[in-house]
């Protein structure tokens, strides 16, 4: 299939970033891809890992670009965004992210870009890893991951339709959606679901040489605690007004089954595990 972009640049040498550069390198008829990272050791660790294309001049980087992704975290967006322009971002480049949040790219990033001949369609690929940095780089990242697309700023349908084909060309299910509704999804299937493995690894494992006897279970809910903090912070904040409302439901719902354990009530116990065991199942199907 013939790309609709046929130079793209990455903005960004993480996990995703570094990703994608593999993932569109294995592609039938691969675009030209490039690859920035502002760290030399970054540079020097893409090489080694086969990632060609990479380079710490942004200029160099941005030149030739109908296609920007930004991979770097989200508070970083908007000041690269205006580097980029400095450094001659040209009219009729596309720039989409990567982001776990959709309204602060949206409204940071939209009015830098007010009267040029550059849109922003905001997307986040559900890919990421608690793993971190090149060394988790995989070119298989995107495969069958779901990929929200957000377009609150109303760029044409064609550039629209040419930024869902390049996500489907790497393998991931598309959807689209506002950046509002986007963030309240994103809170409740993945910023509060991290914020409950956190919790749960706080609290079971405050003696971590305890957790040499925990089983498979242990591993699975405390999984995702094991990323980045600091990108994660970063996150929560941004996302703090869907998340708060989460949270006290969290809190709430823990209330029952603690008033359970204090009434000694069995089949209230078991009413609200079924409830969850019901919710959990259909999970199993999706492939």
């Amino acid at each position: 299939m013939k790309t609709d972009f046929p130079n793209i640049t990455i903005l960004g040498g993480g996990l995703l970033g570094g990703s994608m550069a593999l993932a569109l390198a294995e592609l039938e008829n691969p675009p030209t891809v490039r690859l920035w990272a502002r760290k030399e050791e970054t540079v020097e660790a893409a090489l080694k890992l086969g990632i060609s294309g990479i380079t710490s001049d942004l200029a160099e980087a941005v030149k030739q670009a109908n296609l920007i992704i930004l991979s770097v975290p989200v508070g970083a967006m908007a000041p690269l965004v205006s580097s980029c322009l400095e450094a001659g971002l040209r009219d009729g480049c596309l720039i989409t992210d990567v982001g776990s949040v959709k309204r602060v790219p949206h409204r940071r990033i939209s009015p830098l870009l007010k009267g040029l001949g550059i849109r922003f369609i905001g997307s986040h690929p559900m890919a990421g890893s608690e793993r971190n940095g090149l060394s988790a780089v995989t070119a298989t990242l995107f495969q069958n991951a779901a990929c929200l697309l957000t377009n609150d700023d109303g760029a044409p349908a064609e550039l629209a339709a040419a930024l869902e084909r390049f996500w489907k060309q790497i393998g991931c299910r598309t959807s689209w959606m506002s950046a509002a509704i986007h963030d309240e999804l994103v809170a409740r299937i993945s910023h509060l679901p991290h914020l409950v493995a956190a919790c749960a690894a706080r609290v079971c494992l405050k003696d971590p040489s305890e957790g040499r006897f925990g089983g498979g279970g242990l591993r699975d809910t405390t999984r995702v605690a094991a990323g980045n903090p600091t990108m994660w912070a970063e996150i929560v904040i941004e996302n703090r007004e869907a998340l708060i409302g989460l949270l006290e439901e969290t809190i709430s719902d823990l209330g029952e089954i603690l008033a359970s354990l204090e009434n000694t009530n069995q089949e209230k116990a078991r009413q609200w595990l079924v409830t969850a065991k019901q919710r959990r199942d259909p999970l199993n199907s999706i492939q």
